[in-house]
């Protein structure tokens, strides 16, 4: 292919915008209803300003970090996207092979069209013929009503080597996501959610629905209504808990109030996270919820953020507020769709060589020295 001069992320994102077919474009790209929350998660970065510090030795700056004690080469991490091989056809391996090759923490989705045993064989050649050392592999989880699916779901990651499971606890319901009503979203007929082998869950398509639902829903929330636990409850979290050999993080928390029984509920980590302003429109954006769940968790367990991280000085700003790290969701999905492996390698490393940059400039040769005074909030008086 023809390669561009791309200076940011939004480079990959108009050049997805001009090649993936509508279906795919559209139920990436879409929040739910008014698409609000969605606007607001990259809208609200704009209004936190950096406070940078001078005259600090920043002549060697070094980005690693941890995740739940795993190194990692910098706090940008992957966040889970669904369906990724409607992006390009080496999907879900491609991007864990990026992953390794950066030295990142990659989240896997339950809603993945590669298995859970396919993307670990991907990230694990990778490793072996690039001679890096194994990066952490999460995966996203929801709770199906078939409850030993999703046991044993869990019990096929943990063998795979995943070391940490991500349980999904906003998405009772799918959002009312307008484009994938317009577009009576299906996944194509060539894909599957590749981790059930029940047809039934495995599709996401119009059959078995009525034709007035067919004609007036999306595929997936259709798919969601018929599959997913509505009934999701603490008790659910305390259950996959005790059915995981590994740590489980709950991602989809907005309030102190959440956050406080998620702590009581002994959970391992809190994702910031409102499933990129498709579910709840007019909740809050992710960093201006961050601070609020940050205080109410006071260290007890490590948070992280994802939504609307699109610059360098985006992931500071997170780290600032409390952040352990964030993760990336749709810009892995255009740079994907522009060179697979290697455009989402290209897109870490841009958005990377911004951090790196806005850490020096904000005098951090180091990501603990990023702190609070650092970043001024809106409304927050001047010191």
């Amino acid at each position: 292919m023809t390669q561009q001069q791309f200076v940011s992320l939004d480079d990959f994102e108009k050049y997805a915008a001009q090649n993936l077919d509508r279906n795919a474009l559209d139920y990436y790209r879409s929040g739910a209803q008014d698409m609000l929350t969605l606007g607001e998660n990259q809208r609200a970065f704009d209004r936190i300003v950096v406070r940078p510090r001078i005259l600090r030795d920043v002549s060697h700056v070094d980005t690693s970090t941890t995740v739940l004690g795993h190194p990692v080469s910098s706090p940008i991490c992957i966040a889970p996207t669904a369906m990724q091989r409607m992006a390009h056809p080496e999907g879900e391996c491609a991007t864990a092979r990026a992953a390794t090759r950066k030295q990142t923490c990659m989240v896997l989705s339950s809603w993945s069209t590669t298995s859970v045993e396919d993307v670990a064989a991907a990230a694990a050649a990778k490793a072996t013929t690039s001679a890096e050392a194994p990066s952490p592999k999460w995966l996203q989880l929801y709770i199906y009503k078939d409850r030993e699916a999703t046991k044993k779901l869990i019990e096929r990651a943990q063998d795979s080597g995943y070391s940490a499971i991500a349980l999904t606890v906003d998405t009772p319901f799918l959002g009312r996501r307008l484009a994938d009503i317009r577009n009576k979203f299906r996944l194509p007929p060539h894909l599957t959610m590749a981790n059930f082998a029940d047809q039934a869950k495995a599709q996401v398509s119009s059959s078995g629905e009525s034709q007035s639902a067919a004609e007036n829903s999306s595929g997936l929330a259709t798919y969601v209504a018929s599959q997913i636990d509505p009934t999701l409850n603490w008790a659910h979290v305390q259950w996959v808990k005790s059915v995981s050999r590994v740590p489980v993080l709950v991602k989809g928390v907005l309030t102190a109030e959440d956050a406080e029984l998620a702590v009581q509920a002994g959970v391992d980590g809190i994702i910031v996270s409102n499933h990129g302003g498709r579910q709840m429109d007019t909740a809050p954006a992710t960093i201006d919820a961050l601070e609020e769940v940050c205080c109410a968790v006071r260290g007890r367990v490590e948070v992280y953020l994802d939504g609307g991280v699109r610059r360098g000085t985006d992931v500071l700003k997170a780290l600032a507020l409390g952040a352990r790290a964030v993760f990336l969701g749709r810009p892995v999905l255009w740079a994907l769709n522009y060179n697979g492996e290697d455009g989402v390698v290209e897109m870490l490393d841009m958005i990377n060589e911004e951090f790196r940059l806005a850490m020096a400039l904000a005098g951090c040769a180091t990501v603990s020295d990023i702190k609070r005074e650092h970043v001024r909030m809106p409304g927050q008086p001047r010191l």
